[in-house]
């Protein structure tokens, strides 16, 4: 849709001026019917022959760097989970990295690297925003000039958060916050772009003297375009011959100072990202709204591990405990027990 007209006169020398229609750029839809995680089936791309994921990795690779409490979170979990890693065939840094990519994306594939007589040395995780699943089950890597690096099954252990609608990749399990996070970033860029804007325009300028100098009036147009500021806020100027009373007035689109809703969009869509993520709210930060506090976080740490981050290193323990080809001495070992993780 093209921007608002910011005039609404036709005149020409020797005629009468006249009032025309002022048209606005209609709404624009955003998804009304589906959303980015409705999908019942994967396609299978037969020219490269891999599964395509079911959710564009690419939104979910951004979405930490444009919403503070989801991208937190997410780190957060991550490194509950590592630290309690004690010996196996990973880095204490591959661990964690291992982990980030399995929350934040529903799965991540663990490379075996082998010796010369392919006995299987270690473990490393590979980057699960470029990884895809072949047909056989093995990994497609997509690297740079269209170039695809490919690892057999036997070579890959996936590490998957169950999908209950598709079992070829795994399903990220804060979904149902992407929009609250989104809405927390549109509310940031809004308020952003008010004040680099300066607040002095967003208004429709309204005339009605019949009088009005066409000079004047040109003048008016062109400063008022040319005083938009860098954010979203666009003027009009309205002159509509022998009006009502009140030759000329200023009248705001909207008044943002009196009606700023930007503290309670931020504070809704934070606390979404959190049950998203089922985080206690005292270990991610949040400020009390109240003098109860937020508890101890002691006690919420103890809860969270038994309930969610022990559920998500058996995922981990238990793939590469499965694994055939992987020695004793590189399975994972982590401290299970309550409580803080002991040190190595």
């Amino acid at each position: 849709m093209g921007h608002p007209a910011l005039t609404t006169t036709e005149e020409t020398a020797g005629t009468k001026a006249t009032a025309s229609t002022v048209v606005f750029s209609l709404p624009e839809a955003v998804m009304p019917k589906t959303w980015l995680t409705d999908y019942d089936s994967l396609y299978f791309n037969e020219y490269h022959e891999y599964w395509e994921p079911p959710i564009d990795r690419q939104l979910l690779a951004n979405l930490p760097r444009k919403n503070a409490q989801h991208g937190g979170i997410l780190q957060s979990r991550a490194n509950m989970a590592a630290a309690r890693y004690q010996s196996g065939g990973m880095s204490a840094q591959e661990v964690g990295a291992a982990f980030l990519n399995l929350i934040q994306f529903g799965d991540v594939p663990l490379l075996k690297i082998r010796n010369g007589f392919g006995q299987v040395l270690r473990l490393f995780p590979l980057p699960a925003y470029r990884c895809r699943v072949t047909a056989d089950g093995g990994c497609a890597v997509l690297e740079r000039d269209n170039q695809i690096r490919r690892y057999k099954p036997k070579d890959i252990i996936w590490l998957q958060i169950y999908d209950p609608v598709q079992q070829v990749y795994g399903c990220p399990d804060y979904l149902g916050g992407l929009q609250s996070a989104m809405l927390s970033e549109d509310a940031t860029l809004f308020r952003r772009k008010y004040y680099i804007n300066g607040a002095h325009m967003g208004f429709i300028m309204y005339a009605t003297d019949p009088n009005l100098d066409p000079t004047t009036e040109a003048e008016l147009k062109q400063k008022i375009q040319d005083s938009k500021g860098v954010g979203n806020f666009r003027s009009l100027f309205v002159n509509i011959p022998n009006g009502k009373e009140k030759g000329i007035q200023i009248i705001p689109v909207g008044n943002f100072e009196s009606k700023d809703e930007f503290a309670s969009v931020k504070s809704v869509s934070a606390q979404d990202v959190f049950n998203a993520h089922r985080f206690p709210a005292g270990l991610g930060g949040m400020i009390p709204v109240n003098t109860a506090g937020l508890g101890d976080p002691t006690k919420y740490d103890t809860v969270y591990f038994k309930s969610e981050t022990r559920p998500l290193i058996n995922i981990m323990v238990d793939a590469v405990a499965r694994d055939a080809e992987v020695s004793k001495h590189l399975k994972l070992v982590f401290d299970l027990t309550t409580g803080e993780a002991k040190p190595q």
